[in-house]
């Protein structure tokens, strides 16, 4: 046996032991509830649960979670990153459930896995007597789901920018996957007034509904183009008084997508200008950004994504490259090499049913203690940046 065979022998003993560990924290993380903008009760949990295990922590007022595990100095210092927040609003009752092998309950897999695969990550790095070549800087953040607006990883990267050399986010869902394109998004608020009135009575004046449904009709017009893939997608309406009133108000949420930041730009802004030729004497329009995530790349040839497929492979699985939105847009936007990774299979994201598998997760441990012990980058940027820029 070769020594990289007894190396990767001895690190799959040492995860299938932690299994029993992981599936307890990810139960005891997906217990406490986190819905977006709300996870400060998860974030104080997990900072507990690094300092426990001798780490240097840190808690900012999002709440964002810092652990710091030092490496020899010989690299730059590599984030991995797992949100903390859920989708599922305050008061949605929650319960986890086990069944031959496999967890389920809200969230279980989007993220209170990832979660526990950064703590276990460190008793398996611990176990193994791994000192990385550089600083592994763990974070817990806020804000990756829904309006969340990456806010959490872009205070994260915004703090520690000027030492990254790249940046891993860790979901539950997906082992195997390699997300190296961040697809961008831009989500914004369309709201009409007019001047409302008796459906009988004032028949012939402008309907704030009226008028909103020929925006939409325009939007679905246009034509986007397939390579960059750039999407819409009108997901919310809401407005008018009641069956007999012209209606005064009407409001849709409206979602744009594109992997390339000047095809998304271009599209934002024909929404926007079908939007502003609404506006007359009568109906007034306007547009609230909800939120923006940036759009960018990380060449398949960069070391980081080189390094993700070789691990894999090592670990008999083909990397399946791909885009996606996730908290790496952020890194990847702003020029620092990045991308996403998952810890082992489920189903259902984002129901109450949800569903993960326990035993493949030990493979998505090995996975990040290799990217872990093998990551060597510096400061130099490998990315293809969008435009993102550092908040101020």
């Amino acid at each position: 046996m070769s020594e990289r065979d007894a190396r990767l022998a001895q690190l799959r003993h040492l995860a299938e032991r932690l299994l029993p560990r992981l599936a307890d924290l990810t139960e005891q993380i997906c217990l406490i509830p986190a819905p977006t903008n709300q996870e400060a009760q998860r974030a104080r949990w997990v900072a507990q649960a690094f300092a426990d295990r001798g780490l240097a922590v840190e808690m900012d007022d999002l709440p964002n979670v810092y652990a710091r595990r030092p490496g020899r100095g010989e690299a730059a210092t590599l984030m991995l990153a797992a949100h903390t927040d859920t989708v599922f609003p305050a008061g949605t009752p929650i319960t986890v459930q086990r069944a031959d092998g496999v967890l389920i309950g809200p969230g279980v897999g989007d993220n209170s896995l990832g979660v526990a695969g950064l703590l276990a990550l460190v008793d398996l790095l611990d176990a193994a007597g791994v000192q990385t070549p550089g600083d592994l800087l763990l974070v817990a953040n806020v804000g990756e789901e829904g309006l969340g607006n990456l806010r959490g990883i872009r205070a994260a990267v915004d703090r520690f920018a000027g030492e990254l050399g790249g940046v891993i986010a860790v979901e539950g869902h997906n082992l195997g996957r390699v997300t190296h394109v961040a697809v961008g998004s831009k989500r914004i608020r369309v709201t009409v007034t007019g001047p409302g009135g008796h459906s009988w009575g004032a028949f012939g004046e402008p309907s704030a509904i009226h008028e909103l449904a020929g925006i939409i009709c325009e939007v679905t017009q246009l034509e986007v183009p397939t390579q960059p893939k750039t999407t819409f997608n009108v997901g919310l309406i809401e407005g008018g008084v009641s069956v007999n009133t012209i209606a005064p108000h009407a409001a849709a949420v409206i979602d744009m997508r594109s992997t390339d930041p000047a095809a998304l730009a271009r599209l934002a802004a024909q929404v926007e200008g079908i939007v502003a030729r609404r506006n007359t004497d009568q109906i007034a329009t306007s547009i609230e950004v909800l939120g923006e995530r940036p759009a960018g790349e990380v060449p398949p040839s960069a070391p980081i994504v080189r390094l993700a497929v070789e691990v894999l492979r090592e670990l008999g699985m083909d990397a399946e490259l791909n885009a996606s939105s996730t908290d790496a847009n952020v890194p990847i936007a702003r020029g620092i090499p990045a991308l996403c990774v998952g810890l082992s299979h489920g189903t259902g994201a984002h129901r109450m049913d949800e569903s993960i598998q326990i035993a493949p997760a030990a493979t998505g441990l090995m996975q990040l203690a290799l990217l872990a012990e093998r990551f060597t980058g510096s400061t130099a940027a490998g990315a293809q940046p969008g435009r993102e820029r550092p908040s101020r």
